[in-house]
């Protein structure tokens, strides 16, 4: 098998199918990430910057930094390099319309009997995602930060959701954000409205962590919703089963589970989830699910 990979750094740092092989391997059991040989050109060109960050000279030794116990964060950067952090505000906006309707229907008065209202949105990236649910969470229930209602948004990087608690985007960011929920809830960080700052209302909502979806969750749940979107596909279908089975087990009865566009549910989970809509999922109950249209 030709092992050249067409690169500036290729004739500085050898990458051989056996350092391939090493990075797929740590990657897919520390983090769950599937990665196919045809990616081994995509894996060189974005490790080998993170060689040269570390003035490390070759994969082996960098192989053996990552195995270090105190390299977590070089750990961390690894995974970072090989995902793609990819987001809008109201990204797939017909999960936000299924989420409007059952707030109408069913959510919004629930929470204001005094009830529970929790929403995950596991892969939160640079946070549009949960500042989009929490857009739509006001709308439906302007005294939700008084209530028992609240957002989980978490993502493995941290750098990423550090960028997220802060809440500050580009014109471009918000551009996707509706007119009057970006006159609402967006205000400009300078005159020249260059970026722009979301509304400590909706920061109020969310409690921004890091997690490992492959780890333990350090939470009970059960959620209302949960929205994992574009995160499986990272993975292998049998770790795309398990996940998608210890999720549909954070739901509450009649809990919605939105994930992306190219993913499917398998296996298990299927037992409890039946599709309610595009990338849509709505976990089985005794009562009547909601009526979707």
């Amino acid at each position: 098998m030709n092992t050249s990979v067409p690169n500036a750094f290729t004739r500085d740092i050898p990458f051989s199918d056996d350092d391939f092989r090493s990075i797929a391997d740590l990657a897919r059991d520390r983090f769950g990430l599937s990665l196919a040989e045809s990616k081994k050109p995509l894996v060189y060109s974005r490790l080998a910057r993170r060689l040269k960050s570390r003035q490390v000279s070759s994969f082996s030794d960098y192989l053996a930094l990552l195995n270090r116990t105190e390299e977590e964060d070089e750990r961390l950067e690894l995974i970072s390099a090989l995902t793609t952090n990819v987001t809008s505000f109201f990204r797939e906006n017909h999960h936000f319309e299924i989420v409007q309707q059952v707030l109408s229907q069913d959510l919004a008065g629930k929470a204001r009997a005094g009830g529970r209202l929790r929403i995950w949105s596991a892969g939160c990236s640079s946070g549009q995602e949960p500042f989009s649910v929490a857009m739509t969470l006001l709308e439906a229930i302007p005294d939700a930060p008084a209530r028992d209602v609240r957002i989980l948004a978490t993502d493995i990087d941290p750098k990423i959701v550090a960028k997220a608690r802060a809440g500050n985007y580009s014109a471009e960011d918000v551009s996707g954000i509706p007119a009057p929920l970006r006159k609402k809830w967006i205000t400009a960080n300078d005159a020249a409205g260059k970026t722009y700052a979301v509304a400590d209302a909706l920061k109020s909502l969310i409690t921004f962590n890091e997690l490992n979806l492959m780890d333990d969750w350090p939470f009970a749940g059960p959620f209302d919703a949960i929205f994992c979107r574009n995160v499986a596909i990272y993975f292998a279908p049998d770790t795309q089963r398990r996940l998608w089975q210890r999720m549909s087990a954070k739901l509450s009865p009649g809990g919605l589970l939105f994930i992306g566009h190219s993913e499917r549910v398998t296996g298990p989970a299927l037992e409890d989830l039946t599709g309610v809509g595009i990338t849509s999922y709505c976990k089985s109950r005794t009562n009547a699910q909601p009526t979707l249209q």
